[in-house]
């Protein structure tokens, strides 16, 4: 079982940043793939932000490419989602996801994420 805890949430002024940190309860080497989704206030379904392989490899919405960079911390099993130049388009709650191959798909509680223009 991975549990998933997310902070660094909170309130930007649009051109503002924050960092978003989500620590894994165990070894994130055991993650194939973590991530940063978002669901925006009124949407039903949450939007993939950023995501990254066990190998570095990354992938981004192309909304937030040139913005936004994921990274991670072996040693800490922390992910980090640094959000740059954010919009107010960007206000959203915030949820870090873990997909493990063959056993499941983790959330954690999400950080609520708003940008004030």
């Amino acid at each position: 079982q991975v549990q998933l805890v997310e902070s660094g949430g909170g309130l930007v002024q649009a051109g503002g940043s924050l960092r978003l940190s989500c620590a894994a309860s165990g070894s994130i080497f055991s993650i194939d793939v973590m991530g940063w989704y978002r669901q925006a206030p009124g949407n039903q379904q949450r939007e993939l932000v950023a995501v990254m392989n066990n190998g570095g490899s990354t992938n981004y919405a192309d909304s937030v490419k040139g913005r936004f960079t994921i990274s991670r911390d072996n040693a800490k099993n922390t992910v980090y989602l640094q959000m740059n130049s954010l919009k107010p388009e960007d206000t959203a709650v915030y949820y870090c996801n873990g997909v493990i191959f063959g056993s499941g798909r983790y959330w954690g509680q999400g950080t609520q994420v708003t940008v004030s223009s």
